[in-house]
């Protein structure tokens, strides 16, 4: 039987450590650490998650603001908003909640977000860091995995890892902080041919494509770790990527969807937005 990683209990250990500090810092600068969320057209995943770390930003002690657009929002009122928020003092982070509407570019919006406010480690100068072994703000996804890994003690260097997403979200982010720490890693997709193949041989296997059971049983290593990092709603409630009950009895160490990966990640906004928040007031 693997053993299953709490990850509410990783998220928690976390956010203690963020609110501690920022509470300290606050006092010390009398300046409040505050996040504001783009959100744009109606999307009830998005909702849920923004309520989620709505909640979650109350309990380290982060202001939350939403700005709220349509569907039918153009890119130049959502970069006009963006660049009044990097020149507002008040805020220290910003988010914008994916997906966004198909007319939009990401890209275009995301790069326009001050890499000193750039919550999500997404925007292209934090990136370039990140290929360049300067870790300084990190995707939260990819930061929230790292941190599980790290949780359950396993050994990156040397380590087959293999990971089913390559989104700049997700995968290739994983891939450079993986490689980072001399993993072998090889990554997969929709257009891998063979995924067998892969997965079969993975020390450390993550997956975040949201399809219901696409990892089963035969595709896992003994006393492999598996780490799902796929979402989906379907008609039994939430599920990840991974046949949790045909694969536990086979990998070493395994997440849950939900209680996983999920909490670990909004933990680590909270923890990117305290790097931010402590640049700020020091002037570093």
């Amino acid at each position: 039987m693997a053993l299953i990683v709490d990850g509410r209990r990783i998220a928690n250990r976390i956010k203690e450590r963020v609110s501690s500090d920022l509470k300290k810092l606050a006092s010390e600068y009398g300046i409040a650490p505050a996040m504001a969320t783009i959100m744009i057209g109606n999307n009830e995943e998005s909702e849920l998650y923004f309520k989620l770390r709505e909640k979650a930003s109350k309990e380290v002690g982060i202001k939350s603001k939403l700005y709220r657009f349509p569907d039918d929002a153009t890119e130049r009122e959502i970069i006009d908003t963006i660049l009044d928020l990097n020149k507002d003092e008040e805020i220290h982070g910003i988010m914008v909640q994916r997906p966004v509407p198909n007319h939009l570019s990401l890209f275009n919006i995301l790069s326009k977000i001050d890499p000193d406010k750039d919550v999500e480690g997404m925007a292209p100068q934090n990136l370039g860091n990140l290929f360049l072994g300067r870790e300084t703000i990190v995707p939260c996804t990819p930061l929230a995995i790292l941190k599980i890994l790290d949780h359950t003690g396993v050994k990156l260097e040397g380590a087959n890892a293999v990971i089913i997403n390559h989104s700049p979200i997700i995968g290739k982010p994983l891939a450079i902080l993986l490689l980072n720490r001399n993993a072998t890693v090889s990554v997969c997709h929709v257009f891998t041919r063979d995924l067998l193949k892969y997965t079969r041989e993975a020390d450390i296997l993550v997956t975040a494509t949201g399809t219901p059971n696409l990892i089963g049983r035969e595709h896992v290593k003994n006393g492999s770790i598996i780490i799902d990092a796929g979402i989906s709603k379907t008609e039994k409630g939430i599920c990840g990527d991974v046949d949790f009950d045909g694969v536990k009895d086979k990998a070493g160490i395994i997440t849950p969807v939900p209680g996983g990966v999920g909490p670990v990640t909004i933990a680590c906004v909270f923890e990117n937005l305290l790097k931010l928040y402590k640049k700020r007031v020091q002037g570093g």
